[in-house]
């Protein structure tokens, strides 16, 4: 098992030419109810990780079940939002538990922020050349 992968940009709106490449990324997301494969943009902007409303229902979560809620900022602040802890995978690498803001948005990406993605993996972008690369976290060995 490497412990880097490499994934493309992805062209999201071809109208722009290559300012429109974003750096997209297969994830795997999994409940206790279902697994699916998805696509999320990796911003590094983003404080949080943002679940959209469809995926969560798509995912087996209840709204009213989730009790501990958010406020987010932004162009999402005008929505509510709950925390869920989800199962993901990246690439070839062993499941990571990510916190995600689950917002009632549905015009919105799956992002992965600050909190906590970008706490558990290592990302290095090469946006000249279209790819990111990404790995995990260095465990600390006692």
């Amino acid at each position: 098992m490497s412990n880097v992968e490499q994934f493309p940009f992805v062209n999201a709106d071809t109208t722009l030419g290559e300012a429109g490449f974003r750096p997209y990324m297969p994830i795997n997301l999994a409940s206790q109810k279902c697994s699916i494969t998805t696509s999320a943009l990796l911003d590094t902007g983003a404080t949080v990780n943002v679940l959209p409303y469809p995926i969560g229902i798509e995912l087996g979560y209840v709204w009213e079940h989730q009790t501990t809620t958010l406020n987010l900022t932004g162009n999402l602040a005008q929505y509510e939002a709950r925390v869920v802890v989800i199962q993901a995978i990246v690439g070839q690498f062993e499941s990571a538990q990510l916190v995600f803001a689950w917002t009632q948005a549905v015009q919105v990406p799956l992002i992965l922020g600050q909190v906590n993605f970008f706490m558990e993996f290592d990302v290095c972008f090469y946006r000249s050349q279209l790819y990111f690369a990404v790995s995990p976290k260095k465990k600390n060995i006692k």
